[in-house]
């Protein structure tokens, strides 16, 4: 009988050790696959993952950006990790570090400070993983896998020159700029001086930054309109800053005086071209430069060859070849 009682406690020792083992493993196993999904070349399907940091998603440009990419993304079966920088560089530095723990096989950097963002790039590269930098450029460009974008001093180039040729080549200007130390700001301004230089009686009157921001390029050109400045054009540097600018202008009912230009070709200045309230916008690409990003990407991530550069054109937009851009 006290034989029979062991065998029992015995048998149902082993019983109970079985089932938590079981149990551990189940456990372990669910883990495993959690990490898993948050992960990039360890994945178990070796499916492609590219980390994105992009400069500010309140931007519509950069959501422009943002959908070709997720459309691109979609169709050549590439897994994206999104993130937003938020408009400040540091964000952007912490996220790329992210990526780098979580193993991406490529990053995708939108910067939105030169030099700010640049230390992004030397960590990638210290962690042998590709980064794309796309739209705007980094202090460290020759560090980069490639670089996707426009020509942003062409865009400077063509927007003064429209406006240099409407005044006749002399008036008074106000120029609004994107973000201080943005690459796409300097790069810009430069564009925006190198045709003045050829017309000195047209007078820049004042110019100062608005950071991209339609709210902000509303208030700045309310208080030189205030000023009693004598304005004959607004230079914006992005169609965000040139509509905000249009707000004012019409609440002074100075529209019919006033010629304002930007860049991007959002739909909302395209329609402000099409009701003569921007005389021009300069287009600039969000889905080609988007799409090709994404495929330079994936052929770093495979260990194929890329181009160092690729630029995708700008192009005048007026109400002359509008239907070309709707």
């Amino acid at each position: 009988m006290k034989n029979w009682k062991w065998y029992m406690t015995v048998a149902i020792l082993v019983l109970c050790l079985t089932v938590l083992s079981a149990c551990s493993g189940s456990q372990n196993s669910g883990s495993a696959a959690s990490g898993e999904t948050g992960g990039g070349s360890g994945s178990s399907d070796d499916q492609i993952t590219i980390g994105v940091s992009y400069q500010n998603l309140q931007n519509e440009f950069i959501i422009n950006i943002q959908d070709a990419l997720q459309a691109k993304a979609k169709e050549l079966g590439i897994k994206l990790i999104e993130t937003d920088g938020q408009g400040k560089a540091e964000n952007q530095i912490s996220q790329i570090e992210n990526f780098i723990t979580q193993k991406v096989d490529a990053i995708i950097l939108n910067p939105f400070d030169k030099n700010g963002s640049a230390p992004a790039v030397d960590k990638a590269v210290a962690a042998n993983i590709p980064i794309i930098v796309l739209n705007a450029q980094v202090a460290n460009m020759d560090k980069v896998t490639t670089y996707v974008g426009s020509d942003d001093h062409e865009a400077g180039k063509i927007e003064m020159q429209y406006i240099a040729d409407l005044l006749g080549g002399k008036g008074n200007i106000v120029i609004l700029h994107g973000p201080n130390g943005h690459s796409a700001e300097v790069a810009r301004t430069e564009g925006n001086k190198e045709v003045l230089a050829k017309y000195p009686d047209i007078k820049i009157l004042a110019e100062q930054t608005a950071n991209w921001d339609r709210a902000q390029a509303l208030s700045l050109m309310e208080n030189w309109i205030q000023s009693d400045m004598h304005i004959d054009a607004v230079v914006a540097q992005n169609d965000e800053m040139a509509l905000g600018a249009y707000k004012a202008v019409e609440a002074a009912k100075l529209q019919d005086k006033i010629k304002i230009i930007g860049i991007d070709a959002i739909p909302d200045a395209l329609k402000a071209v099409e009701e003569g309230k921007l005389v021009a916008t300069v287009y600039q690409d969000a889905r080609g430069q988007g799409e090709k990003a994404v495929e330079m990407a994936v052929k770093a991530a495979k260990g194929e060859p890329t181009e160092k550069t690729v630029y995708i054109p700008f192009q005048l937009v007026t109400k002359d070849n509008l239907n070309q851009f709707k």
